[in-house]
């Protein structure tokens, strides 16, 4: 009897941990993503933001989040991760509240560069602390829930942040968006912080020393090919992913003759349902193809990216609405699929008391080489030449995603 119970105990554990960092994942994004919603609204404002510091309020956030995710990796595999997530989680939502107290261009980048301080401080130990929840058989499907927060979170930054700005103002925005994160960083301390690599053969692992060196962690890292290959082919999905999601509203009204305001909601419509759909039907196949194959997780992201690729050329040159818009549909499906997998296969391919780190090293380099330069490069070659011939890069870098881990599937499996 106490064994069924300890087992009840962390079984419940492990669901309450879901359900809390689930429901972060929806703030994370929702913060993220609010701003975009305000951009006409900060530009009209007694901040007169030009168009260019507009912009420059997502990179601020971008790259500090990609320069301080190594350091709350390293943090995340040496220290008690409730209360470091808890730290990210109350430091993102107060900057994102600070935001609505700006009184000008200056105070406004800080809250945002401040809001990729805590996001990092979460983002890259969440799925560490998933995997150690719950057993390799069902991280698809946890990760999965976990992961269609994404596009629900981004919608409601669109949506309540619009809604919020048009009847109270851009300030409020801010704080309805920033404040109910610091409710969810208290309920993060009452989370328990799971022995690393409970769920993982052998024994759990201990955390890594104080004094253990980042140097060897990345050496480590450096020298697994299967993890090299899983995240280098993310960094090709992320571009296409990032390219697709800024440049798509512009496309369907400038090249397909759109109405703005349909084509931006009907993209985000599309997002949403594909997200949320895609992103579960991922997790399930590769939580059920496990029993078949090891690699299952890279094989179901490598062949439904794969696959994504004809769907996004058709969406990409028919000039056929019915044609186009179900290509779309059919292509985020096939690229959402991945979502949940892909990052499966990241905490399962690595030392459990590294899986932090290796998270943080995994979105440094999918952001670094993925979503940062895609919308500008698009940009410089629709400059160029069109924006119509500028979009056909984005089924190039899905099909070299999927390669990539459709190989790694392979070479894992003969390994």
């Amino acid at each position: 009897m106490a064994k069924d119970g300890g087992r009840a105990g962390q079984v419940s554990s492990a669901k309450l941990g879901l359900l809390v960092l689930t429901g972060m994942n929806l703030l994370n994004y929702l913060d993220r993503f609010v701003v975009s919603a305000l951009v006409e609204s900060l530009k009209a404002s007694e901040l007169h933001l030009s168009d260019v510091q507009c912009g420059a309020l997502g990179t601020a956030f971008m790259i500090v989040y990609m320069a301080t995710s190594p350091i709350f990796g390293a943090l995340g595999d040496r220290g008690n991760r409730t209360r470091i997530v808890a730290f990210g989680v109350g430091l993102w939502s107060l900057a994102t509240a600070l935001g609505g107290l700006a009184r000008g261009f200056t105070s406004l980048f800080a809250a945002r560069a401040t809001v990729g301080v805590g996001e990092a401080a979460y983002g890259t130990i969440s799925p560490a602390m998933l995997a150690d929840y719950f057993p390799k058989e069902q991280r698809g499907r946890v990760f999965a829930i976990f992961f269609s927060a994404i596009p629900i979170g981004s919608a409601l930054g669109y949506i309540l942040g619009g809604l919020v700005d048009r009847h109270f103002g851009w300030r409020a925005a801010f704080f309805v968006a920033g404040i109910p994160g610091l409710a969810l960083a208290g309920l993060a301390l009452l989370l328990k912080d799971p022995p690393r690599g409970s769920h993982d053969e052998g024994p759990p692992a201990a955390r890594v020393p104080a004094g253990g060196t980042l140097l060897s962690a990345y050496g480590d890292l450096a020298h697994n090919v299967p993890y090299l290959l899983t995240v280098l082919g993310y960094a090709a999905y992320t571009f296409a992913l990032g390219g697709m999601a800024f440049w798509m509203p512009a496309f369907l009204e400038r090249v397909r003759g759109i109405p703005r305001e349909q084509a931006t909601v009907t993209f985000g419509a599309i997002v949403v349902l594909t997200g949320f759909t895609g992103t579960f039907a991922g997790g399930w196949l590769g939580d059920y193809f496990l029993k078949v194959s090891r690699e299952s997780y890279l094989w179901v992201s490598g062949i439904a990216t794969l696959l994504a690729v004809p769907a996004a050329f058709v969406a990409l040159v028919s000039p056929k609405p019915a044609l186009f818009y179900t290509a779309i549909v059919v292509a985020e499906l096939l690229m959402f699929a991945s979502t949940g997998p892909v990052n499966s296969a990241i905490v399962n391919v690595v030392d459990p008391a590294k899986r932090a780190t290796a998270v943080a090293v995994s979105i440094f380099f999918i952001h670094l080489l993925g979503d940062v330069p895609s919308p500008p490069l698009i940009g410089a070659i629709s400059d160029a030449t069109s924006l119509g011939r500028a979009v056909l890069i984005i089924p190039a870098a899905v099909a070299v995603s999927g390669a990539i881990w459709t190989l790694a599937a392979w070479h894992g499996g003969r390994a």
